[in-house]
């Protein structure tokens, strides 16, 4: 379980094809605080760590993993949202995420409105039927609140909108983005539940 606050970002610095599965090596500012089997929320991603190295982890990530999320666009070289596992005595400042990515969206928009950045994503209509105005949702492992939902047309996907403050905007990896690129989503945890249960009664 995971609150959505990034803790740190790291880098990509290996990648290796396993066959079945890929092995990312991530460059992270607290590996020397990691153990093996820890778990690492990787732009949202719920990852485990597979092997230590001076200043770094390694995580293997299945095909499908790769192929559903936006993790199997990542190079060498690319920025990627770090945050472990919530500690029972921790303060739960963003909403409960769980690191299991439930669709992908696209970067519609990232620009610069004063001192902060207005973030837009395309949503697919699974994720959007979650959302709400001024609700939570994970980008990338991000908790963020959204600002400005625009239902989908004939002709465009649903749209959320974000502000970002200075803080957010360098304390993760949204500086490195450009629009067109895949961004992870994970819907509230609770409205996913509260539609399975009403789902039940009928």
């Amino acid at each position: 379980m995971f609150t959505g606050l990034v803790e740190a970002t790291g880098t990509i610095t290996e990648i290796t094809d396993l066959g079945d599965q890929s092995r990312y090596q991530v460059a992270i500012p607290f590996a020397n605080e990691l153990g093996l089997g820890d778990s690492v929320a990787t732009n949202g991603c719920c990852l485990t760590v597979a092997e230590l190295g001076e200043g770094s982890a390694s995580f293997d990530l299945l095909h499908q993993t790769l192929k559903v999320t936006s993790l199997g666009s990542l190079k060498i070289g690319s920025i990627v949202n770090l945050e472990r596992a919530l500690l029972p005595t921790q303060r739960l400042g963003g909403h409960f995420v769980q690191g299991h990515v439930d669709d992908t969206g696209t970067l519609a928009d990232l620009s610069i409105h004063g001192q902060d950045h207005k973030l837009v994503i395309s949503l697919p209509a699974n994720i959007a039927k979650y959302c709400i105005d001024k609700g939570s949702i994970a980008i990338d492992g991000i908790s963020l609140t959204i600002a400005e939902l625009k239902p989908a047309t004939a002709q465009e996907l649903a749209t959320a909108t974000f502000w970002i403050t200075p803080h957010t905007f360098k304390e993760t990896h949204l500086h490195g983005l450009e629009v067109g690129c895949p961004i992870n989503l994970e819907a509230d945890l609770l409205a996913k539940y509260t539609e399975k249960l009403l789902a039940d009664r009928t």
